[in-house]
């Protein structure tokens, strides 16, 4: 993604295959942004390439540069939408922490990558140093509370035996809420326009489709565990949520998701920084 804390083996593959839900809310948020057909976009987090080649046919005067701290992915995304031939879409491997960019990007967008870094001062005030002034950031990430049933299983299952794995573990999302994100926005030079959290259902079509679910994303838990007893832990966590979320007649597993989405702007020079709050729809569609 993005940028982790630490270094994950992504099988990306697998991941493009289970990650319905994040590229469908991923072209909703693409939806919404109101574009020229010029712009220069940078996309964090651009995973196996979907959204960011959607992105590109958006700009078709414009360029797109997909940024990703995992090789796997910038690979996939390279050998499905990376041999287009006009130079208009890029992907690039590297982690957004080390973005060195200077007010190059007319948007900086990110869908379902940011909370893969705990702090995120230092990412905002890199990504305020990419935009142009005027320029603008749309993101979407986990927030405060994101799939918190998941979690209340994970760590449930860890203390009924596997705790010689997670002696030193701490918890390593970034979910975070609208209070704090607003200040750190205006720390980095960045005004907000819209900073809320959004609670969306995740449906997994089977159990099965859960369980891939699992594997493919929450390797922080799963890579913690030696790789002789991973599917035994894999199992037990998804026995233990269909125990308390039992499938529905249809046989789809649902999971409680809180995103947090944020819209904000890069000011021109010697512009105000009150916010205007009222412009905010139109300024971001």
């Amino acid at each position: 993604m993005g940028g982790t804390d630490q270094a994950y083996s992504w099988d990306a593959r697998l991941y493009a295959s289970h990650s319905g839900s994040q590229c469908a809310w991923g072209l909703e948020l693409v939806a919404r942004l109101a574009l020229r057909g010029d712009e220069d976009i940078l996309d964090v987090g651009c995973g196996d390439g979907r959204v960011t080649a959607a992105l590109a046919d958006r700009v078709p005067r414009g360029t797109v540069v997909g940024l990703d701290s995992s090789a796997e992915m910038i690979a996939l995304a390279n050998e499905r939408f990376g041999g287009a031939g006009d130079g208009r879409l890029r992907f690039v491997h590297r982690d957004v922490r080390m973005l060195e960019e200077n007010e190059r990007f007319d948007v900086v967008f990110s869908n379902a990558a940011l909370h893969w870094v705990r702090d995120h001062r230092p990412v905002l005030v890199r990504l305020a140093g990419a935009l142009k002034p005027g320029g603008r950031v749309l993101v979407q990430m986990g927030g405060h509370g994101n799939a918190a049933a998941v979690v209340a299983v994970l760590n449930s299952v860890i203390a009924r035996g596997w705790q010689e794995y997670f002696f030193d573990f701490t918890f390593p999302y970034g979910f975070h809420g609208p209070e704090e994100y607003g200040r750190w926005l205006a720390a980095a030079g960045l005004t907000p326009q819209r900073v809320e959290l959004k609670q969306r259902d995740m449906r997994h079509p089977s159990p099965a489709e859960f369980a891939a679910w699992i594997r493919t994303t929450w390797l922080p838990y799963l890579q913690r565990v030696a790789e002789s007893r991973r599917q035994a832990f894999l199992d037990e966590i998804v026995a233990q949520y269909l125990r308390s979320h039992p499938p529905e007649a249809d046989g789809s597993v649902h999971v409680a998701m809180a995103r947090l989405e944020v819209a904000a702007v890069k000011l021109n020079r010697g512009q105000s920084r009150r916010c205007d709050t009222s412009g905010a729809d139109a300024a971001f569609g």
